[in-house]
């Protein structure tokens, strides 16, 4: 195991289990995070007041789509060093998985004064209080960022502040010609904001096909890839639950006859 790493921007992400296995198969990633999940297990029960033991298992947890148990995992990290708990973004999206929108807005808000120059914390702050209350309040109480250079965060923060659009921030990913392993970089941001935007719209159609290009086509090393496809799995098993209800109820109709 590596020691673990303070995070200070969300795309500073540890690059724990899935980030430098970004091409391994579905089956062999699930395979050895559950193995990994297996050794944290010893080891935190080795060492049960270790707060980087909970931070590792909690985001393998996620990375697992463990959602609750990554919460619970996270919490016994902040219990034990209560100064990470503005820092814990992952803790935040985590949130905004579970459903509970109002405890991720808080988090993320609270990351404000950690830093307050990282678009995507304004981003996922949003993206709570459009599930907690509508996109209109949303985007008029969206978190002011100034100093994001990453591209194309300038425009992804325009189009939830509602000045520009998706085209306008897959055109800024493009822009320069950058080199492969860059576009691809800005390429995953670009699909994954848009997506994560069109969610926060209605737009469910639109929203799964970005988070999807996103997850399959723009594997990176970091945990937001593991977002991406922790998201594309849920909606993949939403679409299979919503296919078989026909099929369960014509099958308990033919049984009643």
């Amino acid at each position: 195991m590596q020691p673990i790493i303070v995070l200070f921007t969300l795309p500073l992400v540890l690059s724990i289990a899935a980030g430098l296995h970004a091409e391994e198969s579905a089956p062999a990633r699930t395979a050895r995070l559950e193995s990994t999940l297996v050794e944290l297990n010893k080891q935190i029960a080795a060492d049960p007041k270790r707060a980087d033991l909970y931070d590792r298992r909690g985001s393998v947890q996620f990375q697992l789509g463990h959602i609750e148990e990554s919460i619970a995992d996270f919490d016994r990290q902040i219990e034990l060093r209560p100064d990470q708990r503005a820092q814990h973004w992952k803790r935040g999206i985590s949130y905004y998985y579970a459903g509970q929108y109002k405890e991720g807005r808080e988090q993320f808000e609270g990351y404000q004064t950690f830093d307050a120059s990282d678009v995507e914390n304004a981003v996922w702050r949003y993206l709570c209080m459009a599930r907690e209350s509508d996109a209109r309040k949303a985007r008029a109480e969206i978190l002011r960022i100034r100093g994001d250079r990453r591209i194309p965060m300038s425009e992804i923060y325009d189009m939830f502040a509602g000045k520009a659009t998706p085209d306008d921030v897959l055109r800024a990913a493009r822009d320069g010609d950058p080199p492969p392993a860059q576009l691809n970089d800005r390429l995953f941001y670009a699909e994954l904001y848009i997506g994560l935007y069109y969610e926060s719209e209605g737009d469910a159609r639109r929203a799964a096909e970005h988070i999807r290009v996103a997850a399959d086509q723009h594997k990176i090393g970091h945990y937001m890839w593991d977002v991406a496809r922790v998201h594309a799995d849920r909606l993949q098993a939403s679409e299979k639950a919503a296919a078989e209800k026909p099929a369960e109820k014509a099958s308990a109709q033919q049984r009643a006859k």
